[in-house]
């Protein structure tokens, strides 16, 4: 995965999309390209092609005559995406348990330990995932080893769904329940039983988004 390659599109890349996801670059803001190009100090040439990339990911969106402003950001939208995602997770989780490799279960496995540890020495207090093959979600996806799928939630949805866990994100008591339902999906795939682990992924992605629709009704109230 690792790409030794880099150009400086992809390094301006890097770097601006680490800095919209946490807010650094504020949702619904302007990009001037020529302050970014002074500022990072490389040619717009290289700036539009990292741009490009940041709108193929849906953080940033480009208008005629109007320039390229960073995505804006709603409650509504974060709900889309959660539909979304349930079905497409629990595909990916299907695909996992018929695809993944021995190495891939053991990493994955690893991984949730690793998880585990974190969450009970913050005593439950947070669950917060950082990116790439730090991430569950990222892993069982990557192991699902469908190409499309992987483009769909690895590059169109998932720097969008950092960018609202960075923004929106709020304490809640999921850690300890998501925790046990991540258990339950990599034991599903590890078994080779598809339908269960799609049937788990669905389950615990509905579930985080009903927890999120009950903290918005009490933001409401």
């Amino acid at each position: 995965m690792t790409n030794n390659k880099t150009t400086i599109a992809d390094r301006v890349f890097d770097t601006l999309c680490t800095a919209i996801v946490e807010g650094e670059i504020a949702a619904g803001s302007k990009i001037s390209e020529p302050e970014l190009a002074k500022r990072l100090e490389v040619s717009r040439a290289s700036l539009r092609e990292a741009i490009g990339r940041l709108e193929a990911c849906s953080l940033v969106t480009r208008k005629a005559n109007i320039g390229a402003r960073v995505v804006s950001l709603s409650k509504e939208k974060l709900l889309e995406i959660y539909h979304v995602r349930e079905a497409l997770e629990g595909m990916a989780a299907r695909l996992a348990a018929q695809n993944i490799t021995a190495e891939e279960i053991t990493q994955l496995q690893q991984l949730l330990k690793r998880h585990t540890d974190e969450v009970n020495q913050a005593d439950g207090a947070s669950y917060f995932q950082r990116s790439g093959d730090l991430d569950f979600h990222y892993h069982i996806v990557q192991s699902s080893h469908n190409e499309r799928l992987i483009s769909l939630l690895c590059n169109d949805l998932y720097h969008l769904m950092r960018m609202y866990r960075y923004q929106f994100g709020r304490v809640s008591q999921r850690a300890f329940p998501a925790l046990d339902e991540h258990s339950y999906v990599v034991s599903a795939i590890a078994d080779g039983d598809g339908e269960m682990a799609e049937l788990l992924m669905r389950n615990h992605i509905r579930r985080s988004r009903r927890n999120i629709e009950q903290m918005m009704a009490t933001d409401q109230e």
